[in-house]
């Protein structure tokens, strides 16, 4: 019989994210090493296309306005029920979870009863992301508990950076259970026009999440300056998130700035591949500054540069690499940033999807996530 590894998530496909991504590709990795592959995860909110050899469990859960699972009584009506499943049904040779730290409780509580390993998949550090957000004090308290509950337990640790993992490391988990397994997203997907584009106005656009964390309005005040001397450009801002109302009303006083909401991947790489710059931001202390935005690696992976506003992890990137502009948080920083924005030429273009297909594929970090849960059957 084959090995079972069982996923747990509350997001997975048909959903949209960075998360669900990256869980699906793992999923993929493990079935070609011959694993059999059980995901429980949550209600689909349209028609999801299985994936051979993966098999999904879902749950229903209470979800927001924007249909995600966000918000710690939305997490709880997952991870309840989530307990039941994890505690039946065959066992598993290992369980993967996926934040938030109360579903790693659940998911330590109930691989602790069955006897068998799990892994901590740890794309951020939410209890520091809860400190930024301004949670009280009894929150912050639980979700610092629940996240080194859940990470100290586990056999392995998978961060998407080294500075993740370092963090992980001073929290008191055994260094030699953490695996440094990287970021990234499909490069099949997320590529270059496949003809040259269009000349036309400066083309800005912004793809992913907008929350508290990113603080995207800095980029509609940003363009409002930008657009006053530069008729004819254009800002696109697509994805979800709880700042996207106020960002839409924000922007009903700037010309050229339009937010359609979530799209599809292939819509998204589509609106890249012809944009002059793409933007990323994550606003500074917030937390999540040990974290590489998967935007910069969709920007690239579509041979366009990056505009990223903030610190941390990602300014870095862009700095080190010259994958575009990493400026402060702030509108005018970012304004200035802007009239520096030119048509990339074909020659940047292909340096720049080079440089993401060799840093930034989703199915080599997948690979190397994959080898540190096969390590443990």
């Amino acid at each position: 019989m084959s090995p079972l590894v069982r996923i747990a998530t509350r997001t997975y496909p048909p959903d949209v994210g960075a998360a669900p991504f990256r869980l699906r590709a793992l999923a993929r990795a493990l079935v070609a090493r011959g694993c059999d592959v059980e995901v429980v995860t949550a209600s689909a909110t349209h028609a999801e296309t299985p994936d051979a050899g993966v098999r999904t469990r879902r749950l229903p859960v209470l979800r927001d306005a924007d249909g995600v699972v966000r918000g710690y009584l939305p997490y709880l009506s997952f991870d309840v029920p989530l307990a039941a499943r994890l505690l039946t049904g065959r066992r598993p040779d290992v369980v993967v979870h996926e934040p938030p730290p109360t579903t790693g409780v659940v998911t330590r509580v109930t691989s602790r009863l069955r006897g068998v390993p799990y892994v901590s998949y740890l794309p951020d550090v939410w209890s520091q992301g809860a400190v930024a957000a301004g949670a009280p004090a009894p929150v912050l308290r639980a979700v610092a508990v629940a996240e080194q509950a859940s990470l100290r337990g586990a056999a392995r640790v998978l961060a998407v950076t080294q500075g993740m993992a370092d963090e992980v490391v001073r929290g008191g988990v055994d260094a030699s259970r953490v695996r440094v397994v990287g970021n990234g997203v499909d490069v099949d997907v997320f590529r270059p026009a496949d003809g040259p584009v269009a000349p036309q106005g400066v083309r800005v656009v912004y793809s992913g999440t907008m929350s508290e964390w990113q603080r995207a309005e800095v980029f509609v005040r940003a363009f409002a300056r930008f657009v006053a001397d530069h008729p004819g450009a254009t800002l696109t801002m697509v994805g979800g998130g709880v700042d996207v109302p106020r960002l839409r009303e924000l922007a009903r006083t700037v010309p050229g700035v339009e937010l359609p909401g979530t799209v599809p991947p292939e819509r998204a790489a589509e609106l890249l591949a012809g944009a002059d710059v793409a933007l990323a931001s994550l606003v500074p202390g917030s937390g999540y500054d040990l974290m590489s935005p998967t935007k910069i690696f969709a920007a690239t992976a579509c041979g366009t540069p990056v505009l990223f506003a903030g610190v941390g992890s990602g300014a870095t990137l862009v700095r080190e690499h010259d994958l575009g502009w990493a400026v402060d948080h702030d509108p005018a920083a970012v304004a200035a940033a802007l009239g520096e924005v030119r048509t990339p030429s074909p020659a940047q273009r292909d340096r720049l999807r080079a440089w993401a297909v060799a840093h930034g594929s989703l199915a080599a970090a997948a690979q190397r996530a994959a080898d540190a849960v096969t390590d443990l059957l």
